[in-house]
């Protein structure tokens, strides 16, 4: 693969990335929220299997393919499956910060990313690192999902948010964490997703709602 084609291919799946970021700032349907996150994650696989093709690392290539199937199969189908059992409360109805809002502090945590990364950037100048910025951003915009956000099932799209934009960053600064290490982080978020399913279920069942200011006006 010529230096050009990788570039431009890392361009196209940072951007797939990226987008699907903002995408889910944009949207309330958590169905369509759900989805978007499993673009993610075929987005994530591909830039995984971009690197490599570069690389030229059958290991990485059995890596991207774990990813897929995660990021954008097991973990989407078990958010559907917490989203069947949800009953009316289909929608981020009500965030603390609006849709506008989001999109604009969206472009604020992207110069920040970019402003931020700069440093480790110019440390190895190369295709791959000056990709960075993006998992940067994804881990940002996910952050601000997880804290702005009412319904348990978006913050923890959020959550996955981050660990797809670490995941990310992991790849583009080190070309490759190895089979084992990512298959230990994915088994790692696979049980915590399974842990938060079990938790919202089981809040759902003896309070009728999952969302967060509800139970916490409860606790009051």
């Amino acid at each position: 693969m010529s230096e050009a084609t990788y570039t431009q291919l890392l361009d196209v799946t940072c951007g797939g990335l990226l987008f699907t970021a903002v995408l889910v700032l944009w949207r309330k349907e958590l169905a369509v929220i759900i989805r978007v996150f499993a673009a993610q994650g075929v987005a994530l696989a591909a830039l995984v299997g971009v690197v490599a093709a570069h690389e030229r690392s059958a290991e990485l290539s059995g890596v991207a393919v774990g990813l897929l199937v995660l990021r954008a199969g097991v973990l989407p189908w078990l958010l559907h499956r917490a989203l069947a059992k949800a009953g009316p409360g289909r929608r981020e109805t009500r965030p603390l910060v609006n849709v506008a809002a989001s999109l604009l502090a969206a472009a604020v945590l992207t110069l920040l990313a970019y402003a931020v990364s700069q440093p480790l950037v110019a440390l190895a100048p190369s295709p791959a690192t000056h990709a960075i910025p993006v998992g940067l951003t994804v881990v940002l915009v996910g952050f601000f999902v997880l804290v702005t956000r009412r319904r348990a099932l978006s913050q923890l799209v959020g959550f996955l948010l981050m660990d797809n934009g670490i995941t990310a960053i992991g790849f583009l600064t080190t070309a490759g964490i190895g089979l084992l290490v990512e298959l230990g982080v994915s088994l790692d978020v696979l049980l915590a997703v399974l842990v938060l399913q079990i938790l919202t279920t089981r809040m759902r069942e003896t309070f009728g709602e999952a969302d967060l200011d509800e139970l916490r006006e409860l606790h009051d």
